[in-house]
């Protein structure tokens, strides 16, 4: 690979380098992520889906590029699987200051914890794809559980 495309993959890979920060750097990458969601909340819906769609999609590649760049299986510097699972946890939720927090500390939990299926996904996939579906299956878990949580407090 050559210099210039290791360093793209680095970057995208890392968040922009928050990755690279001494602690937490999944925490950084989901606040990265957090700002990708204000940004979308701003689109249409189809256009804000269609959009995490391609993000996962790219991830996936670029994680795996990573991984082999840096000789480490799933390194905590690579936050893009953060990024794409923040976009999943609040993509068409209307967007305020408690679904965004209520929405990053459930995947943040969702992360870290790794109930069934999150835990199940991350072990039987390997590579990019390893990599990105826990974060996915979590910003999944998040989506449905925010939505299902609106809906009871309109009733």
């Amino acid at each position: 690979m050559k210099k210039a495309k290791q360093r793209m993959v680095l970057l995208l890979a890392t968040g922009g380098g928050v990755g690279l920060a001494p602690a937490a750097p999944g925490t950084f990458g989901s606040l990265v992520g957090l700002a990708l969601c204000f940004l979308l909340s701003r689109l249409d819906f189809l256009l804000a889906f269609l959009s995490v769609i391609v993000l996962i999609f790219l991830a996936v590649p670029i994680c795996a590029a990573a991984e082999n760049l840096l000789g480490k299986t799933d390194p905590g510097a690579v936050v893009i699987d953060e990024i794409a699972g923040m976009a999943v946890s609040l993509v068409g939720i209307d967007f305020g200051l408690l679904t965004a927090l209520a929405g990053f500390g459930l995947f943040r939990l969702f992360d870290i914890a790794k109930p069934f299926p999150i835990g199940y996904l991350e072990k039987r996939f390997a590579g990019g794809v390893g990599i990105v579906i826990d974060d996915v299956a979590a910003g999944v878990l998040v989506n449905l559980i925010l939505r299902s949580a609106m809906a009871l407090a309109r009733l």
